[in-house]
């Protein structure tokens, strides 16, 4: 069974022939190269207090009966990856959100061995992308290369901090160009290479033998575990657009048609009539006054083309509307009752509902709550997203963090923004919000 990770284990290294001369001159060594590149890529150390979930550890009676008074009711799991200077006046480091996510502490070391406390600015699950900020003495950053121009075959090199060894350079070709489709991640463009991509690698350099960014590792594929020469990173022009976003509002805005959509299987093919290997998205709920009902599109038609690139499941639709820029027109290939439609529609930044904590309950004072995404929605999730927690703030102090996912309040279901403002209206002393976080769940009492 093939394995997809976020810079998963490779037990060896593959290499590449380079070529004699780049641009006319000699280049019998990388080294010149990647003595002015290296000292752009750090390691970063995050460190995330995860709360124990044991229901005895909070009874008064048997904590003391059975001696628990002492036992830890949290844990401490730490991360290792790399990240680029992309900003060296302001201290600017482009890293992957998996590296960082979540983290309470985050620690970064230089080339030159010195260790320093990050700031993180900003986050997106989506594309995988977070800045952090350090101290700006005395930095070097690399500049940004246009990915989109990049061919397959050309040569690139792999930087970063594999199982925490220390810095490592990798070499390789570019393989693949605009990957999307692999299980797991979610906005997907990604630079295919098979430059050796490591456990700490995440979030280090990829970069042209000029010693551009052209990338950021993020993720291998791997049938069992070991090296098969499949790595991906995340462009260059993606990374830096999220970036833009994120240092100047702290968060993202993705584009959105407002459809959901569903993969077509062999017995939804045959319920609309079409053949049973017809692929593409269904559209089954339109929302009103969105970009797509604009456009015409109507429930039960299947896209099956988005911008020329095929769709051939609802991951592609909801890929192509996440990497189109805002305000851009989208054109859409559909099949309607048997019959092939084209439609244009323009892209607008997803509505969803946010809300000030402190508006919904003093005791989450500095929290910034949300309705869950369309495309959580569209994978069957619910519940109220924490988009944002301020340092030191009410909401800080009983646990929650950006990224958490409240989806209960006591044994309440709560699927909504709207639905857990109605509960927390009833003004209970003592309430127990059922939190998600990552693979965990547990619960923050607000008292």
């Amino acid at each position: 069974m093939a394995l997809l990770a976020a810079c998963g284990p490779l037990a060896t290294t593959s290499h590449a022939a380079l070529p004699v001369a780049v641009d006319g001159q000699a280049l019998p060594s990388l080294a010149p190269m990647l003595e002015r590149v290296v000292p752009a890529v750090v390691n970063i150390n995050s460190k995330t207090h995860v709360r124990v979930n044991n229901p005895f550890m909070s009874d008064p009676f048997f904590r003391q009966f059975f001696g628990m008074q002492n036992m830890p009711r949290e844990r401490v799991e730490q991360s290792l990856g790399s990240g680029v200077i992309i900003d060296a006046a302001k201290g600017y480091v482009l890293t992957n959100n998996h590296v960082i996510d979540g983290a309470d502490d985050i620690s970064v070391t230089l080339h030159d061995g010195r260790t320093l406390k990050a700031k993180l600015i900003g986050s997106d699950r989506d594309t995988d992308v977070a800045v952090i900020q350090i101290p700006a003495e005395n930095l070097t950053a690399l500049t940004l290369a246009d990915s989109s121009r990049l061919r397959i075959g050309d040569f690139v090199v792999a930087i970063g901090n594999p199982f925490g060894v220390g810095q490592t350079a990798t070499s390789g070709i570019v393989s693949g160009l605009n990957r999307s489709g692999l299980r797991g991640l979610g906005i997907q463009n990604f630079i295919q290479t098979d430059a050796s991509i490591n456990p700490g690698n995440s979030g280090g350099a990829l970069v042209n033998l000029r010693g551009e960014l052209v990338g950021i590792n993020s993720a291998i594929y791997s049938p069992s575990g070991g090296n098969v020469g499949i790595g991906f990173a995340i462009p260059s022009n993606l990374a830096s657009n999220v970036m833009g976003q994120l240092i100047a509002t702290g968060s993202v805005r993705h584009g959105s048609l407002g459809v959901q959509v569903q993969s077509v299987s062999p017995e939804i093919a045959r319920m609309l009539g079409a053949r049973e290997d017809q692929q593409g998205a269904v559209v089954t709920q339109l929302r009103e006054g969105s970009a797509a009902t604009n456009a015409g599109l109507q429930t039960g038609d299947v896209i099956v083309a988005a911008n020329g690139r095929p769709v051939l499941n609802e991951g592609d639709l909801y890929n192509a509307e996440g990497l189109a820029a805002i305000g851009s027109t989208i054109e859409l290939k559909l099949l309607r009752e048997g019959k092939p439609v084209t439609v244009t529609a323009r892209i607008e930044a997803e509505s969803v509902t946010r809300m000030d904590g402190a508006k919904l309950d003093a005791r989450l004072a500095g929290a910034t709550l949300a309705d869950v995404s369309e495309r959580a929605r569209a994978d069957g999730k619910s519940g109220v997203s924490v988009d944002s927690v301020a340092p030191g703030s009410r909401a800080a102090q009983i646990g929650l963090k950006a990224g958490d996912v409240v989806f209960g309040v006591g044994r309440l279901r709560v699927n909504s923004l709207a639905e857990l403002n109605q509960l927390m209206k009833r003004g209970l002393r003592q309430v127990q919000l059922v939190v998600a976080r990552g693979g965990d769940t547990f619960v923050v009492t607000l008292q």
